[in-house]
This record gives C-alpha cells, sequence and structure tokens, in this order.
C-alpha cells in the first residue's frame, strides 16, 4: 500500500505515516507533484516484457501523452536476481533534478521517491497502480531497495531519456533507506 511520512533535514520524523491515498494526493498537490492512482492491468502474466507492458497500458499512456508530450517511453524491469542491482540502485539514490518532468508509473512492485522541498523530505512509498509526476528541478531521489523487484513504464520528454543534475548534497544519507522505511 501507497505510504507517505515527512522527515526534517537531520532525518528526524516530523509525521506519522499515512496510506490514506486522498491526504498523498492532497499533500503531493501542494508540492506541484502529482500523484495517482491508475487501474492495473488483470491479466499481465508475470514474465510480461516491455512490448506487453506497453500494450496493456496504450490507451493510459496516450492520454498521458497528449498533456505532457513523450518523446520516449519504456518499461523498466528489476528483479532481486539481477547481478548489477547495487550499481543500478546507485545510479537513483542520491539527490539531484532534471531540467523537465520525470513521470513514473508502477506496473508491478514497490519504491520509495523522496522530495525535498521546503527544508521537509517528503517519503513517498510508490506501489501497483501508483503514478507519479515530478515538476522540474525538484530536488529529488529514489531508492528501489536492497532487492529490487518492480516493472514500472517510464516517462521521458526527450530522447535522451533519464538525465540528473547532481546537488551535491548529502541528505540521502541522512534519511531512511527504503528497506527500512517499509519494515
Amino acid at each position: 500500500m501507497s505510504e507517505l511520512q515527512v522527515f526534517n533535514e537531520a532525518g528526524q520524523s516530523l509525521s506519522e505515516p499515512t496510506n490514506d491515498v486522498g491526504i498523498i494526493t492532497s499533500q503531493m498537490n501542494e508540492l506541484n507533484i502529482i500523484f495517482e492512482r491508475w487501474q492495473t492491468a488483470s491479466d499481465l502474466p508475470e514474465d510480461a516484457d516491455q512490448e506487453t507492458i506497453l500494450d496493456a497500458y496504450k490507451d493510459s499512456i496516450s492520454t498521458l501523452n497528449k498533456t505532457y508530450g513523450f518523446e520516449l517511453v519504456d518499461v523498466a524491469i528489476l528483479s532481486p536476481d539481477n547481478p548489477n542491482k547495487d550499481e543500478i540502485r546507485q545510479q537513483f539514490n542520491f539527490e539531484h533534478t532534471h531540467s523537465d518532468f520525470e513521470i513514473r508509473f508502477f506496473v508491478e512492485g514497490s519504491g520509495l521517491f523522496y522530495f525535498h522541498l521546503n527544508e521537509k523530505v517528503y517519503l513517498l512509498l510508490c506501489e501497483k497502480g501508483d503514478l507519479i509526476s515530478v515538476p522540474s528541478m525538484v530536488s529529488h531521489w529514489f531508492d528501489m531497495g536492497a532487492d529490487p523487484d518492480f516493472k514500472l513504464i517510464r516517462f521521458f520528454p526527450s530522447v535522451d531519456g533519464w538525465v540528473a543534475d547532481k546537488t551535491g548534497s548529502d541528505i540521502a544519507t541522512r534519511l531512511p533507506d527504503m528497506d527500512a522505511f517499509a519494515a
């Protein structure tokens, strides 16, 4: 179940965690971050590949594309047995910004987004059915845990895909990682 909790920059909790979708959506909207729950395809096989997943969500992708205008849409699939999982985890687990928006939809599994705004850090555990849209220039990072297990659709505004600009902050080291947060 999706969950939101707010921390200060020192890593101390400022709120109790909530899994109330209305509260999560409202708090994210206040930060100009879009959080939505999408209906998930129930007929996807466990071994669904990129083509199968994109086909299952083609209508939702088309609707979203009318709003944002993507250059590239793909599917990231990561399982706990991936030999490169530690390296892949570190590619996202530092505070950064993007010059354009970042949109992710969780087809399966989960991941933890961190948003650093207004001297607070909002930890949002996203799971199957969650769509998150991070506006340009919002400081954030993503942790997939020690044993990542997810399939997510990634929407990119350019064919260059994901380009992160590091903030240089070590704030990601002061907050619970995904495994501690989800425990």
